[in-house]
Formats: C-alpha cells, sequence, structure tokens
C-alpha cells in the first residue's frame, strides 16, 4: 500500500522525476494544456482526476483571457492614467491568476502531494508547461 505524504514531507524527499504537461495550440495561442495522460502517471493518479484538474486549469485560464467591457474598461482607464492606476488597482488577469495559484496549492495538499506528486503552478514556468514532479516513494526498501 502506497504512502501519503504531506507538501511538508514532500519538501524533504528526492524528485525522481518530472512530468512536462505542453501547451495545446490547436485552438490558436489562448494558454491551454495538453488533457492527455501521462503514462509516467498511471500508478499514481487516477485518469479521470488528472483530466479534471487540467480541464479545471484550462478553464481558469479562459477565465483569465476573457474580453469583456470591464478589461475594455481597465484598458481605458490604464491609458488614460499612463498606467499608474495598476497601482492602486488589480487587473481580472492578475485577479484570476491568484485564484489559479490557490487552486493549484489545493490540489496539491488534497489530491497530489498524498500521491507523492507534486503541480508546479504553470505562470512559474512560463505558461509553457505544466511541471508535475514525482518523488520517490521512500516506503519500499527503508524503514523511518
Amino acid at each position: 500500500m502506497a504512502e501519503t505524504h504531506s507538501l511538508q514531507d514532500l519538501q524533504q524527499q528526492i524528485i525522481s522525476s518530472k512530468v512536462f504537461i505542453q501547451r495545446d495550440y490547436s485552438s490558436g495561442t489562448i494558454c491551454r494544456f495538453q488533457t492527455k495522460f501521462p503514462s509516467e502517471l498511471e500508478s499514481r493518479i487516477e485518469k479521470q482526476q488528472f483530466e479534471e484538474t487540467i480541464q479545471t486549469l484550462n478553464n481558469l485560464y479562459a477565465e483569465a483571457e476573457k474580453l469583456g467591457g470591464k478589461s475594455y474598461l481597465e484598458g481605458c482607464l490604464a491609458c488614460l492614467t499612463a498606467y499608474t492606476i495598476f497601482l492602486c488597482m488589480e487587473t481580472h488577469y492578475d485577479k484570476v491568476l491568484k485564484k489559479i495559484a490557490k487552486y493549484v496549492k489545493d490540489q496539491n495538499e488534497k489530491i497530489y502531494a498524498p500521491r507523492g506528486l507534486l503541480l508546479t503552478d504553470p505562470i512559474e514556468r512560463g505558461l509553457r508547461v505544466i511541471e508535475i514532479s514525482l518523488f520517490e516513494d521512500r516506503s519500499i526498501g527503508s524503514s523511518r
């Protein structure tokens, strides 16, 4: 039976490998990641859970990039104030990025860390990939 881990336990363990989920450019340049399930994760997490995480991230990035009246108003105010408005106001995009960071943290705490995995926020990799670190399972062959 696999040992469960917490985020603090993972910080002290050795990374055995990393899996990278690439951007999906089939629909243009919008920020979207591939939902193809990597074979390296088969023994660690269910395919449905993985796809749900990626799909939620894709939906959140679509929300961040959505243009609407509020986005246009932010742009107009930015131009009128020589962009100094952003010193006292947070953009819609920034708000959604914070929401994504919180989602990734929650997913790590509840789903990924107990399985010896660590999901890295895509913004930390320039929105090019989603990095998933696999930690070696020390429950095999070692006693604590």
